[in-house]
């Protein structure tokens, strides 16, 4: 299949790079910072210029396009124009849909966990209240409003909170916590904030997973198998790789400022599961990724 990615030079991208480009021909259209996807058939492109978006349409003719570019955390679309934001997460995924359907290619799009009441309970079905609390997660919930009134060969993906290791210029706060730890340095990490973490390499194998499924017009939570605090993931770091676990500072997250206050977005993956999706547990997950990155 001839598959497009968009953020190909992004966290997730590059991953999804490594991932599908196993047996498919794939084009991986970043902004500024390339990361691997000179390794692959790249286009640099903005990804809110139409004219550029529709030459790539009409140049590769993609099968699937995974629009996976946007501005992508609540601390980064806080530090920036919110006209921007808006037009990287919203009008661009409307433009994105559109061309889909004009070129009859699937839509696959990553949203976020974020856009879920953070107060409703654990492990929230697809079906549970909606009320995102940042710019970032406004956004991508109203990326997923465009998709839906544009056409229906889609699928909405929302995505847990992804850890590992980001690749060459990329980071996350997983990969931070290991240096820190590694360097003896103390780490302040949440007990009272939950999520279903799933590590970037499996988040990637599924979506490659589900590119061969005939499936649209769906809406899908994406994360790990189990619900763990920051603190638990930090722990669990701590354990895979052998640092000292003394050196978390147990915090809430009432004691910082300026953080959105979603306390459990963890999220119920028995849809996912359905399709014949394995998970791992998050324990087998994180020292996978340990283990990886230390080989």
């Amino acid at each position: 299949m001839k598959i497009l990615i968009t953020g190909g030079g992004g966290l997730l991208g590059q991953y999804l790079n490594i991932e599908l480009s196993g047996k498919n021909d794939i084009l991986s259209i970043y902004h500024k910072n390339p990361g691997n996807s000179t390794n692959y058939k790249n286009v640099s492109a903005d990804i809110t210029n139409n004219q550029q978006l529709e030459k790539i349409f009409n140049d590769f003719k993609p099968d699937i396009v995974i629009h996976n570019a946007a501005v992508s955390s609540p601390k980064m679309a806080a530090a920036l124009n919110p006209k921007l934001v808006y037009d990287i997460n919203v009008n661009a995924s409307k433009s994105t849909a559109e061309l889909c359907e004009r070129f009859k290619s699937k839509l696959i799009y990553t949203s976020t966990d974020l856009v879920y009441a953070g107060y409703r309970g654990s492990m929230l079905k697809e079906d549970a209240k909606l009320i995102p609390i940042t710019l970032y997660a406004e956004t991508k919930l109203m990326g997923e409003i465009k998709i839906q009134e544009t056409f229906n060969n889609y699928l909405i993906l929302r995505v847990a909170l992804l850890f590992g290791f980001g690749l060459n210029h990329s980071k996350n706060h997983f990969g931070e916590m290991y240096e820190n730890f590694r360097n003896n340095k103390r780490v302040k990490l949440f007990y009272d904030q939950y999520r279903t973490p799933i590590s970037l390499k499996e988040a990637a194998k599924i979506i490659n997973q589900l590119c061969d499924f005939d499936i649209k017009g769906e809406v899908i939570n994406l994360g790990g198998k189990d619900r763990v605090s920051r603190l638990e993931l930090g722990e669990l770091l701590c354990d895979a790789a052998g640092f000292d676990k003394s050196l978390i500072d147990k915090i809430s997250m009432n004691e910082i400022e300026d953080i959105p206050m979603a306390a459990d977005v963890s999220l119920n993956t028995d849809k996912l599961q359905s399709y014949g999706i394995k998970l791992k547990s998050i324990d087998d997950s994180v020292r996978e990724v340990i283990k990886e990155f230390n080989y």
